[in-house]
């Protein structure tokens, strides 16, 4: 754990750490890109970006025992699917900032009906995050961007 943090900074900060690179990364793709995709029937950037912001606010409703949510509509350019993504940071750092001990521990309904405690659906979420960063590092530079480094540190 860092140092002074308690459980839900330190997920919370992780979540940051992974976030903010991909916003940094996504924020040197030209908007012309923003339909590319590695592989036929593959998210785009802007899909995988709507995906990622959509996932955590819907994860961050199970966190809350609430059901997951539809997903929105498509953003229609990668200037919008950034938008989307941001905002999300901002809702699930301020979510998961807010959790105490007690609230980490606490089982909510998740996957197929089965039960997690919101510590473990919170670490889904990071987990989630950066495979699919994984995917639009390696996109990026099939298109010839070279992305920053993997996890934002500062």
């Amino acid at each position: 754990m860092l140092p002074d943090m308690n459980r839900s900074a330190v997920l919370a900060h992780t979540f940051q750490a992974h976030r903010s690179a991909l916003l940094d990364l996504l924020e040197t793709l030209p908007e012309e890109q923003g339909t590319f995709a590695a592989w036929d029937g593959g998210m785009s950037f802007i899909g995988l970006a709507d995906h990622l912001s959509a996932s955590a606010d819907r994860f961050l409703n199970m966190v809350q025992g609430q059901a997951p949510g539809a997903m929105p509509e498509p953003s229609a350019t990668l200037t919008e699917a950034r938008g989307r993504l941001w905002d999300s940071q901002e809702r699930a750092l301020a979510a998961i900032s807010a959790l105490s001990d007690e609230d980490l521990s606490r089982r909510v309904p998740a996957f197929g009906g089965r039960e997690m405690p919101v510590a473990a659906l919170i670490d889904t979420i990071i987990t989630h995050e950066a495979h699919h960063k994984g995917q639009v590092w390696l996109m990026a530079r099939m298109i010839g961007v070279k992305p920053p480094m993997f996890i934002k540190m500062g």
